[in-house]
């Protein structure tokens, strides 16, 4: 498939955490690649999760058929809408029901009908999840369709894992650079719809803040307990504003026929990419990180002069 010599073999390395791109083409090659991983942890006694579209996760079930019920199925098309509550609700969640035992998943965060407005957010999730689980006791195989995904987003896939795999075997990366990915991905937001509303804040201002994400909300037509989950993302957004962005804001809002979205810009500098994608310590508030968990969408640009963080829920 590659039109590659055969692959470079893999040297042993120190960490134990294990990212790896399956590179296949159609439901074939999937289901070869995917049971051959799922059966390597069966015979491992290995907690598997498999996070994957509708269509591959049925596949999956069929052809285990009794296996199947020895593995947590999760529809990534749910639980990994907004790619930033991947890393903390569905990856760290299963590692740590599974404390002290090594686990396996797949995770497939990439399919073709992701959209433009999302894909940035899959590759710097992508790209993190390097960072967040290094020294995890962990294999995470990531599928991507070749035959129907953009050639781009292939290449990209190159960037975000220090493994490949194909169907000539493992072979390590030459283009691995998670970081670089991630900055590359970094980029100014589209400017908002004419009728948007815009609202500068500062502490005292807070009030008005969430006032302002309720009409937006009720005039969008969204059910009470996503207009409260809406109000308390935006909240978290511009209390971080006023005490790190430099004490003030700028909140813009408006909805379409899909989605209701909230922007809010301040004069920060965001320098760490993990930010929001941890969960923290039981016991402690958790930050922007409910923002990921609350919203169907997170996008984020960030450079010297401040930060603009826009989040989505659909209707």
């Amino acid at each position: 498939m590659s039109g590659r010599g055969a692959p470079t073999p893999i040297e042993r390395v120190q960490d134990p955490f294990v990212h790896e791109a399956l590179l296949y083409e159609g439901p074939a090659a999937f289901l070869d690649a995917t049971m051959k991983f799922i059966y390597e942890g069966f015979s491992m006694d290995e907690p598997i999760a498999v996070a994957v579209p509708p269509p591959n996760g049925a596949m999956l079930r069929e052809r285990l058929g009794a296996f199947a019920d020895g593995v947590t199925f999760i529809d990534m098309t749910e639980a990994g809408r907004n790619p930033g509550r991947i890393i903390p609700w569905v990856l760290t969640k299963f590692l740590d029901e599974h404390h002290g035992r090594r686990v396996r998943v797949i995770g497939q965060p990439i399919w073709p009908s992701r959209t433009a407005e999302e894909y940035p957010a899959c590759v710097q999730h992508e790209a993190m999840i390097n960072v967040a689980f290094a020294g995890r006791e962990a294999t995470i195989l990531c599928p991507y369709d070749v035959a129907r995904l953009d050639p781009g987003r292939v290449r990209d896939a190159h960037a975000t894992h220090p493994i490949m795999a194909d169907d000539n075997g493992r072979f390590p990366s030459d283009a691995y650079d998670p970081y670089g990915i991630a900055e590359a991905y970094n980029v100014p937001l589209s400017e908002p719809p004419a009728g948007a509303t815009t609202l500068r804040f500062e502490l005292s201002g807070l009030v008005e803040v969430r006032r302002r994400v309720a009409e937006v909300g009720l005039d969008a037509d969204l059910p009470p307990d996503r207009i409260v989950d809406l109000q308390s993302a935006v909240n978290e957004l511009a209390t971080n504003s006023v005490q790190h962005g430099g004490g003030s804001g700028t909140l813009r809002t408006w909805h379409d026929d899909e989605r209701v979205v909230c922007e809010v810009r301040d004069f920060g500098h965001v320098t760490d990419l993990m930010i929001g994608r941890l969960r923290p310590p039981e016991g402690r508030g958790r930050g922007l990180v409910m923002v990921h968990f609350l919203a169907d969408l997170v996008q984020r640009h960030t450079c010297a002069t401040g930060t603009t963080t826009r989040i989505h829920v659909l209707r």
